[in-house]
């Protein structure tokens, strides 16, 4: 199987993610068929495992979508295993230093190029198993995230990391850490301007930039400031905000 989020980057063209914090195939399954490029496993703040991440993974590969996974932490142990099990990108949060993102690169690859161990129990599944050792470090996308100070300030030496594929970027957190209200939608002067100075460095050396959002409307704006990946908050906050919607609708018929 073919990466399709480096394709879509590859025509010069932005993609667009779906998020899973809901530990269920079914939803994932759903969610597959909405019409997203990629759709990332959340193991970090989603209600997601191991095992729900291969029950996501598997019920979405019937349909034409990258899966991803952003991993609890940058540690190499379950970098791995997400990769082995299916994962064609993952998201690491917190990295903060040039030591933390190539430590997270040699998680991501196969020698010689990084320490990842043999043994692709479910992602050799997607082609021959003996040519998945010889394709994996170039399909499979290392994605830092970039969400705090320290990450600003060390901007430049994380992205000159070689292996980097995209970085992905933590409004919530970014924000927090420069005394702001943790939210997602931002428009503050200061944060717009932290976002392009992303996106200068990025284009510098041909990475893409990510961002998570929190719906169409923001997707769209930061996809117009120049980001070529946007995630449209999550299956849960989706379903939450439709939900709303529709009750909201049906009330005003109550009130009337």
């Amino acid at each position: 199987m073919a990466n399709k989020v480096a394709q879509i980057w590859a025509s010069g063209k932005a993609v667009v993610n779906g998020w899973l914090a809901i530990p269920s195939g079914f939803s994932a399954e759903v969610i597959a068929q909405c019409g997203f490029d990629s759709v990332t496993v959340d193991m970090q703040h989603g209600v997601q495992d191991y095992l729900s991440m291969v029950s996501c993974f598997q019920a979405m590969q019937a349909h034409p979508i990258t899966p991803m996974v952003r991993v609890p932490w940058n540690e190499p142990g379950i970098i791995g295993k997400a990769l082995d099990g299916g994962a064609y990108g993952v998201i690491c949060p917190m990295i903060n230093t040039k030591k933390e993102a190539e430590a997270f690169i040699a998680a991501c690859k196969y020698p010689p190029m990084g320490v990842r161990s043999n043994g692709p129990i479910r992602a050799a599944m997607y082609g021959a198993v003996s040519a998945y050792q010889g394709t994996a470090n170039a399909e499979t996308l290392a994605i830092p995230m970039i969400e705090t100070k320290t990450a600003i300030k060390n901007l430049e030496a994380i992205l000159d990391v070689e292996g980097i594929a995209a970085v992905y970027v933590g409004p919530s957190d970014l924000g927090f850490s420069y005394g702001l209200p943790p939210k997602l939608d931002r428009s503050e002067p200061e944060m717009l301007k932290i976002y392009d100075k992303i996106l200068k460095e990025c284009d510098k050396r041909g990475i893409y930039a990510g961002i998570h959002t929190s719906g169409g409307a923001d997707a769209a704006n930061c996809l117009k400031r120049g980001f070529k990946l946007v995630t449209l908050a999550n299956d849960s906050g989706l379903m939450a905000m439709a939900a709303k919607q529709h009750i909201a609708e049906a009330r005003k018929a109550i009130k009337a």
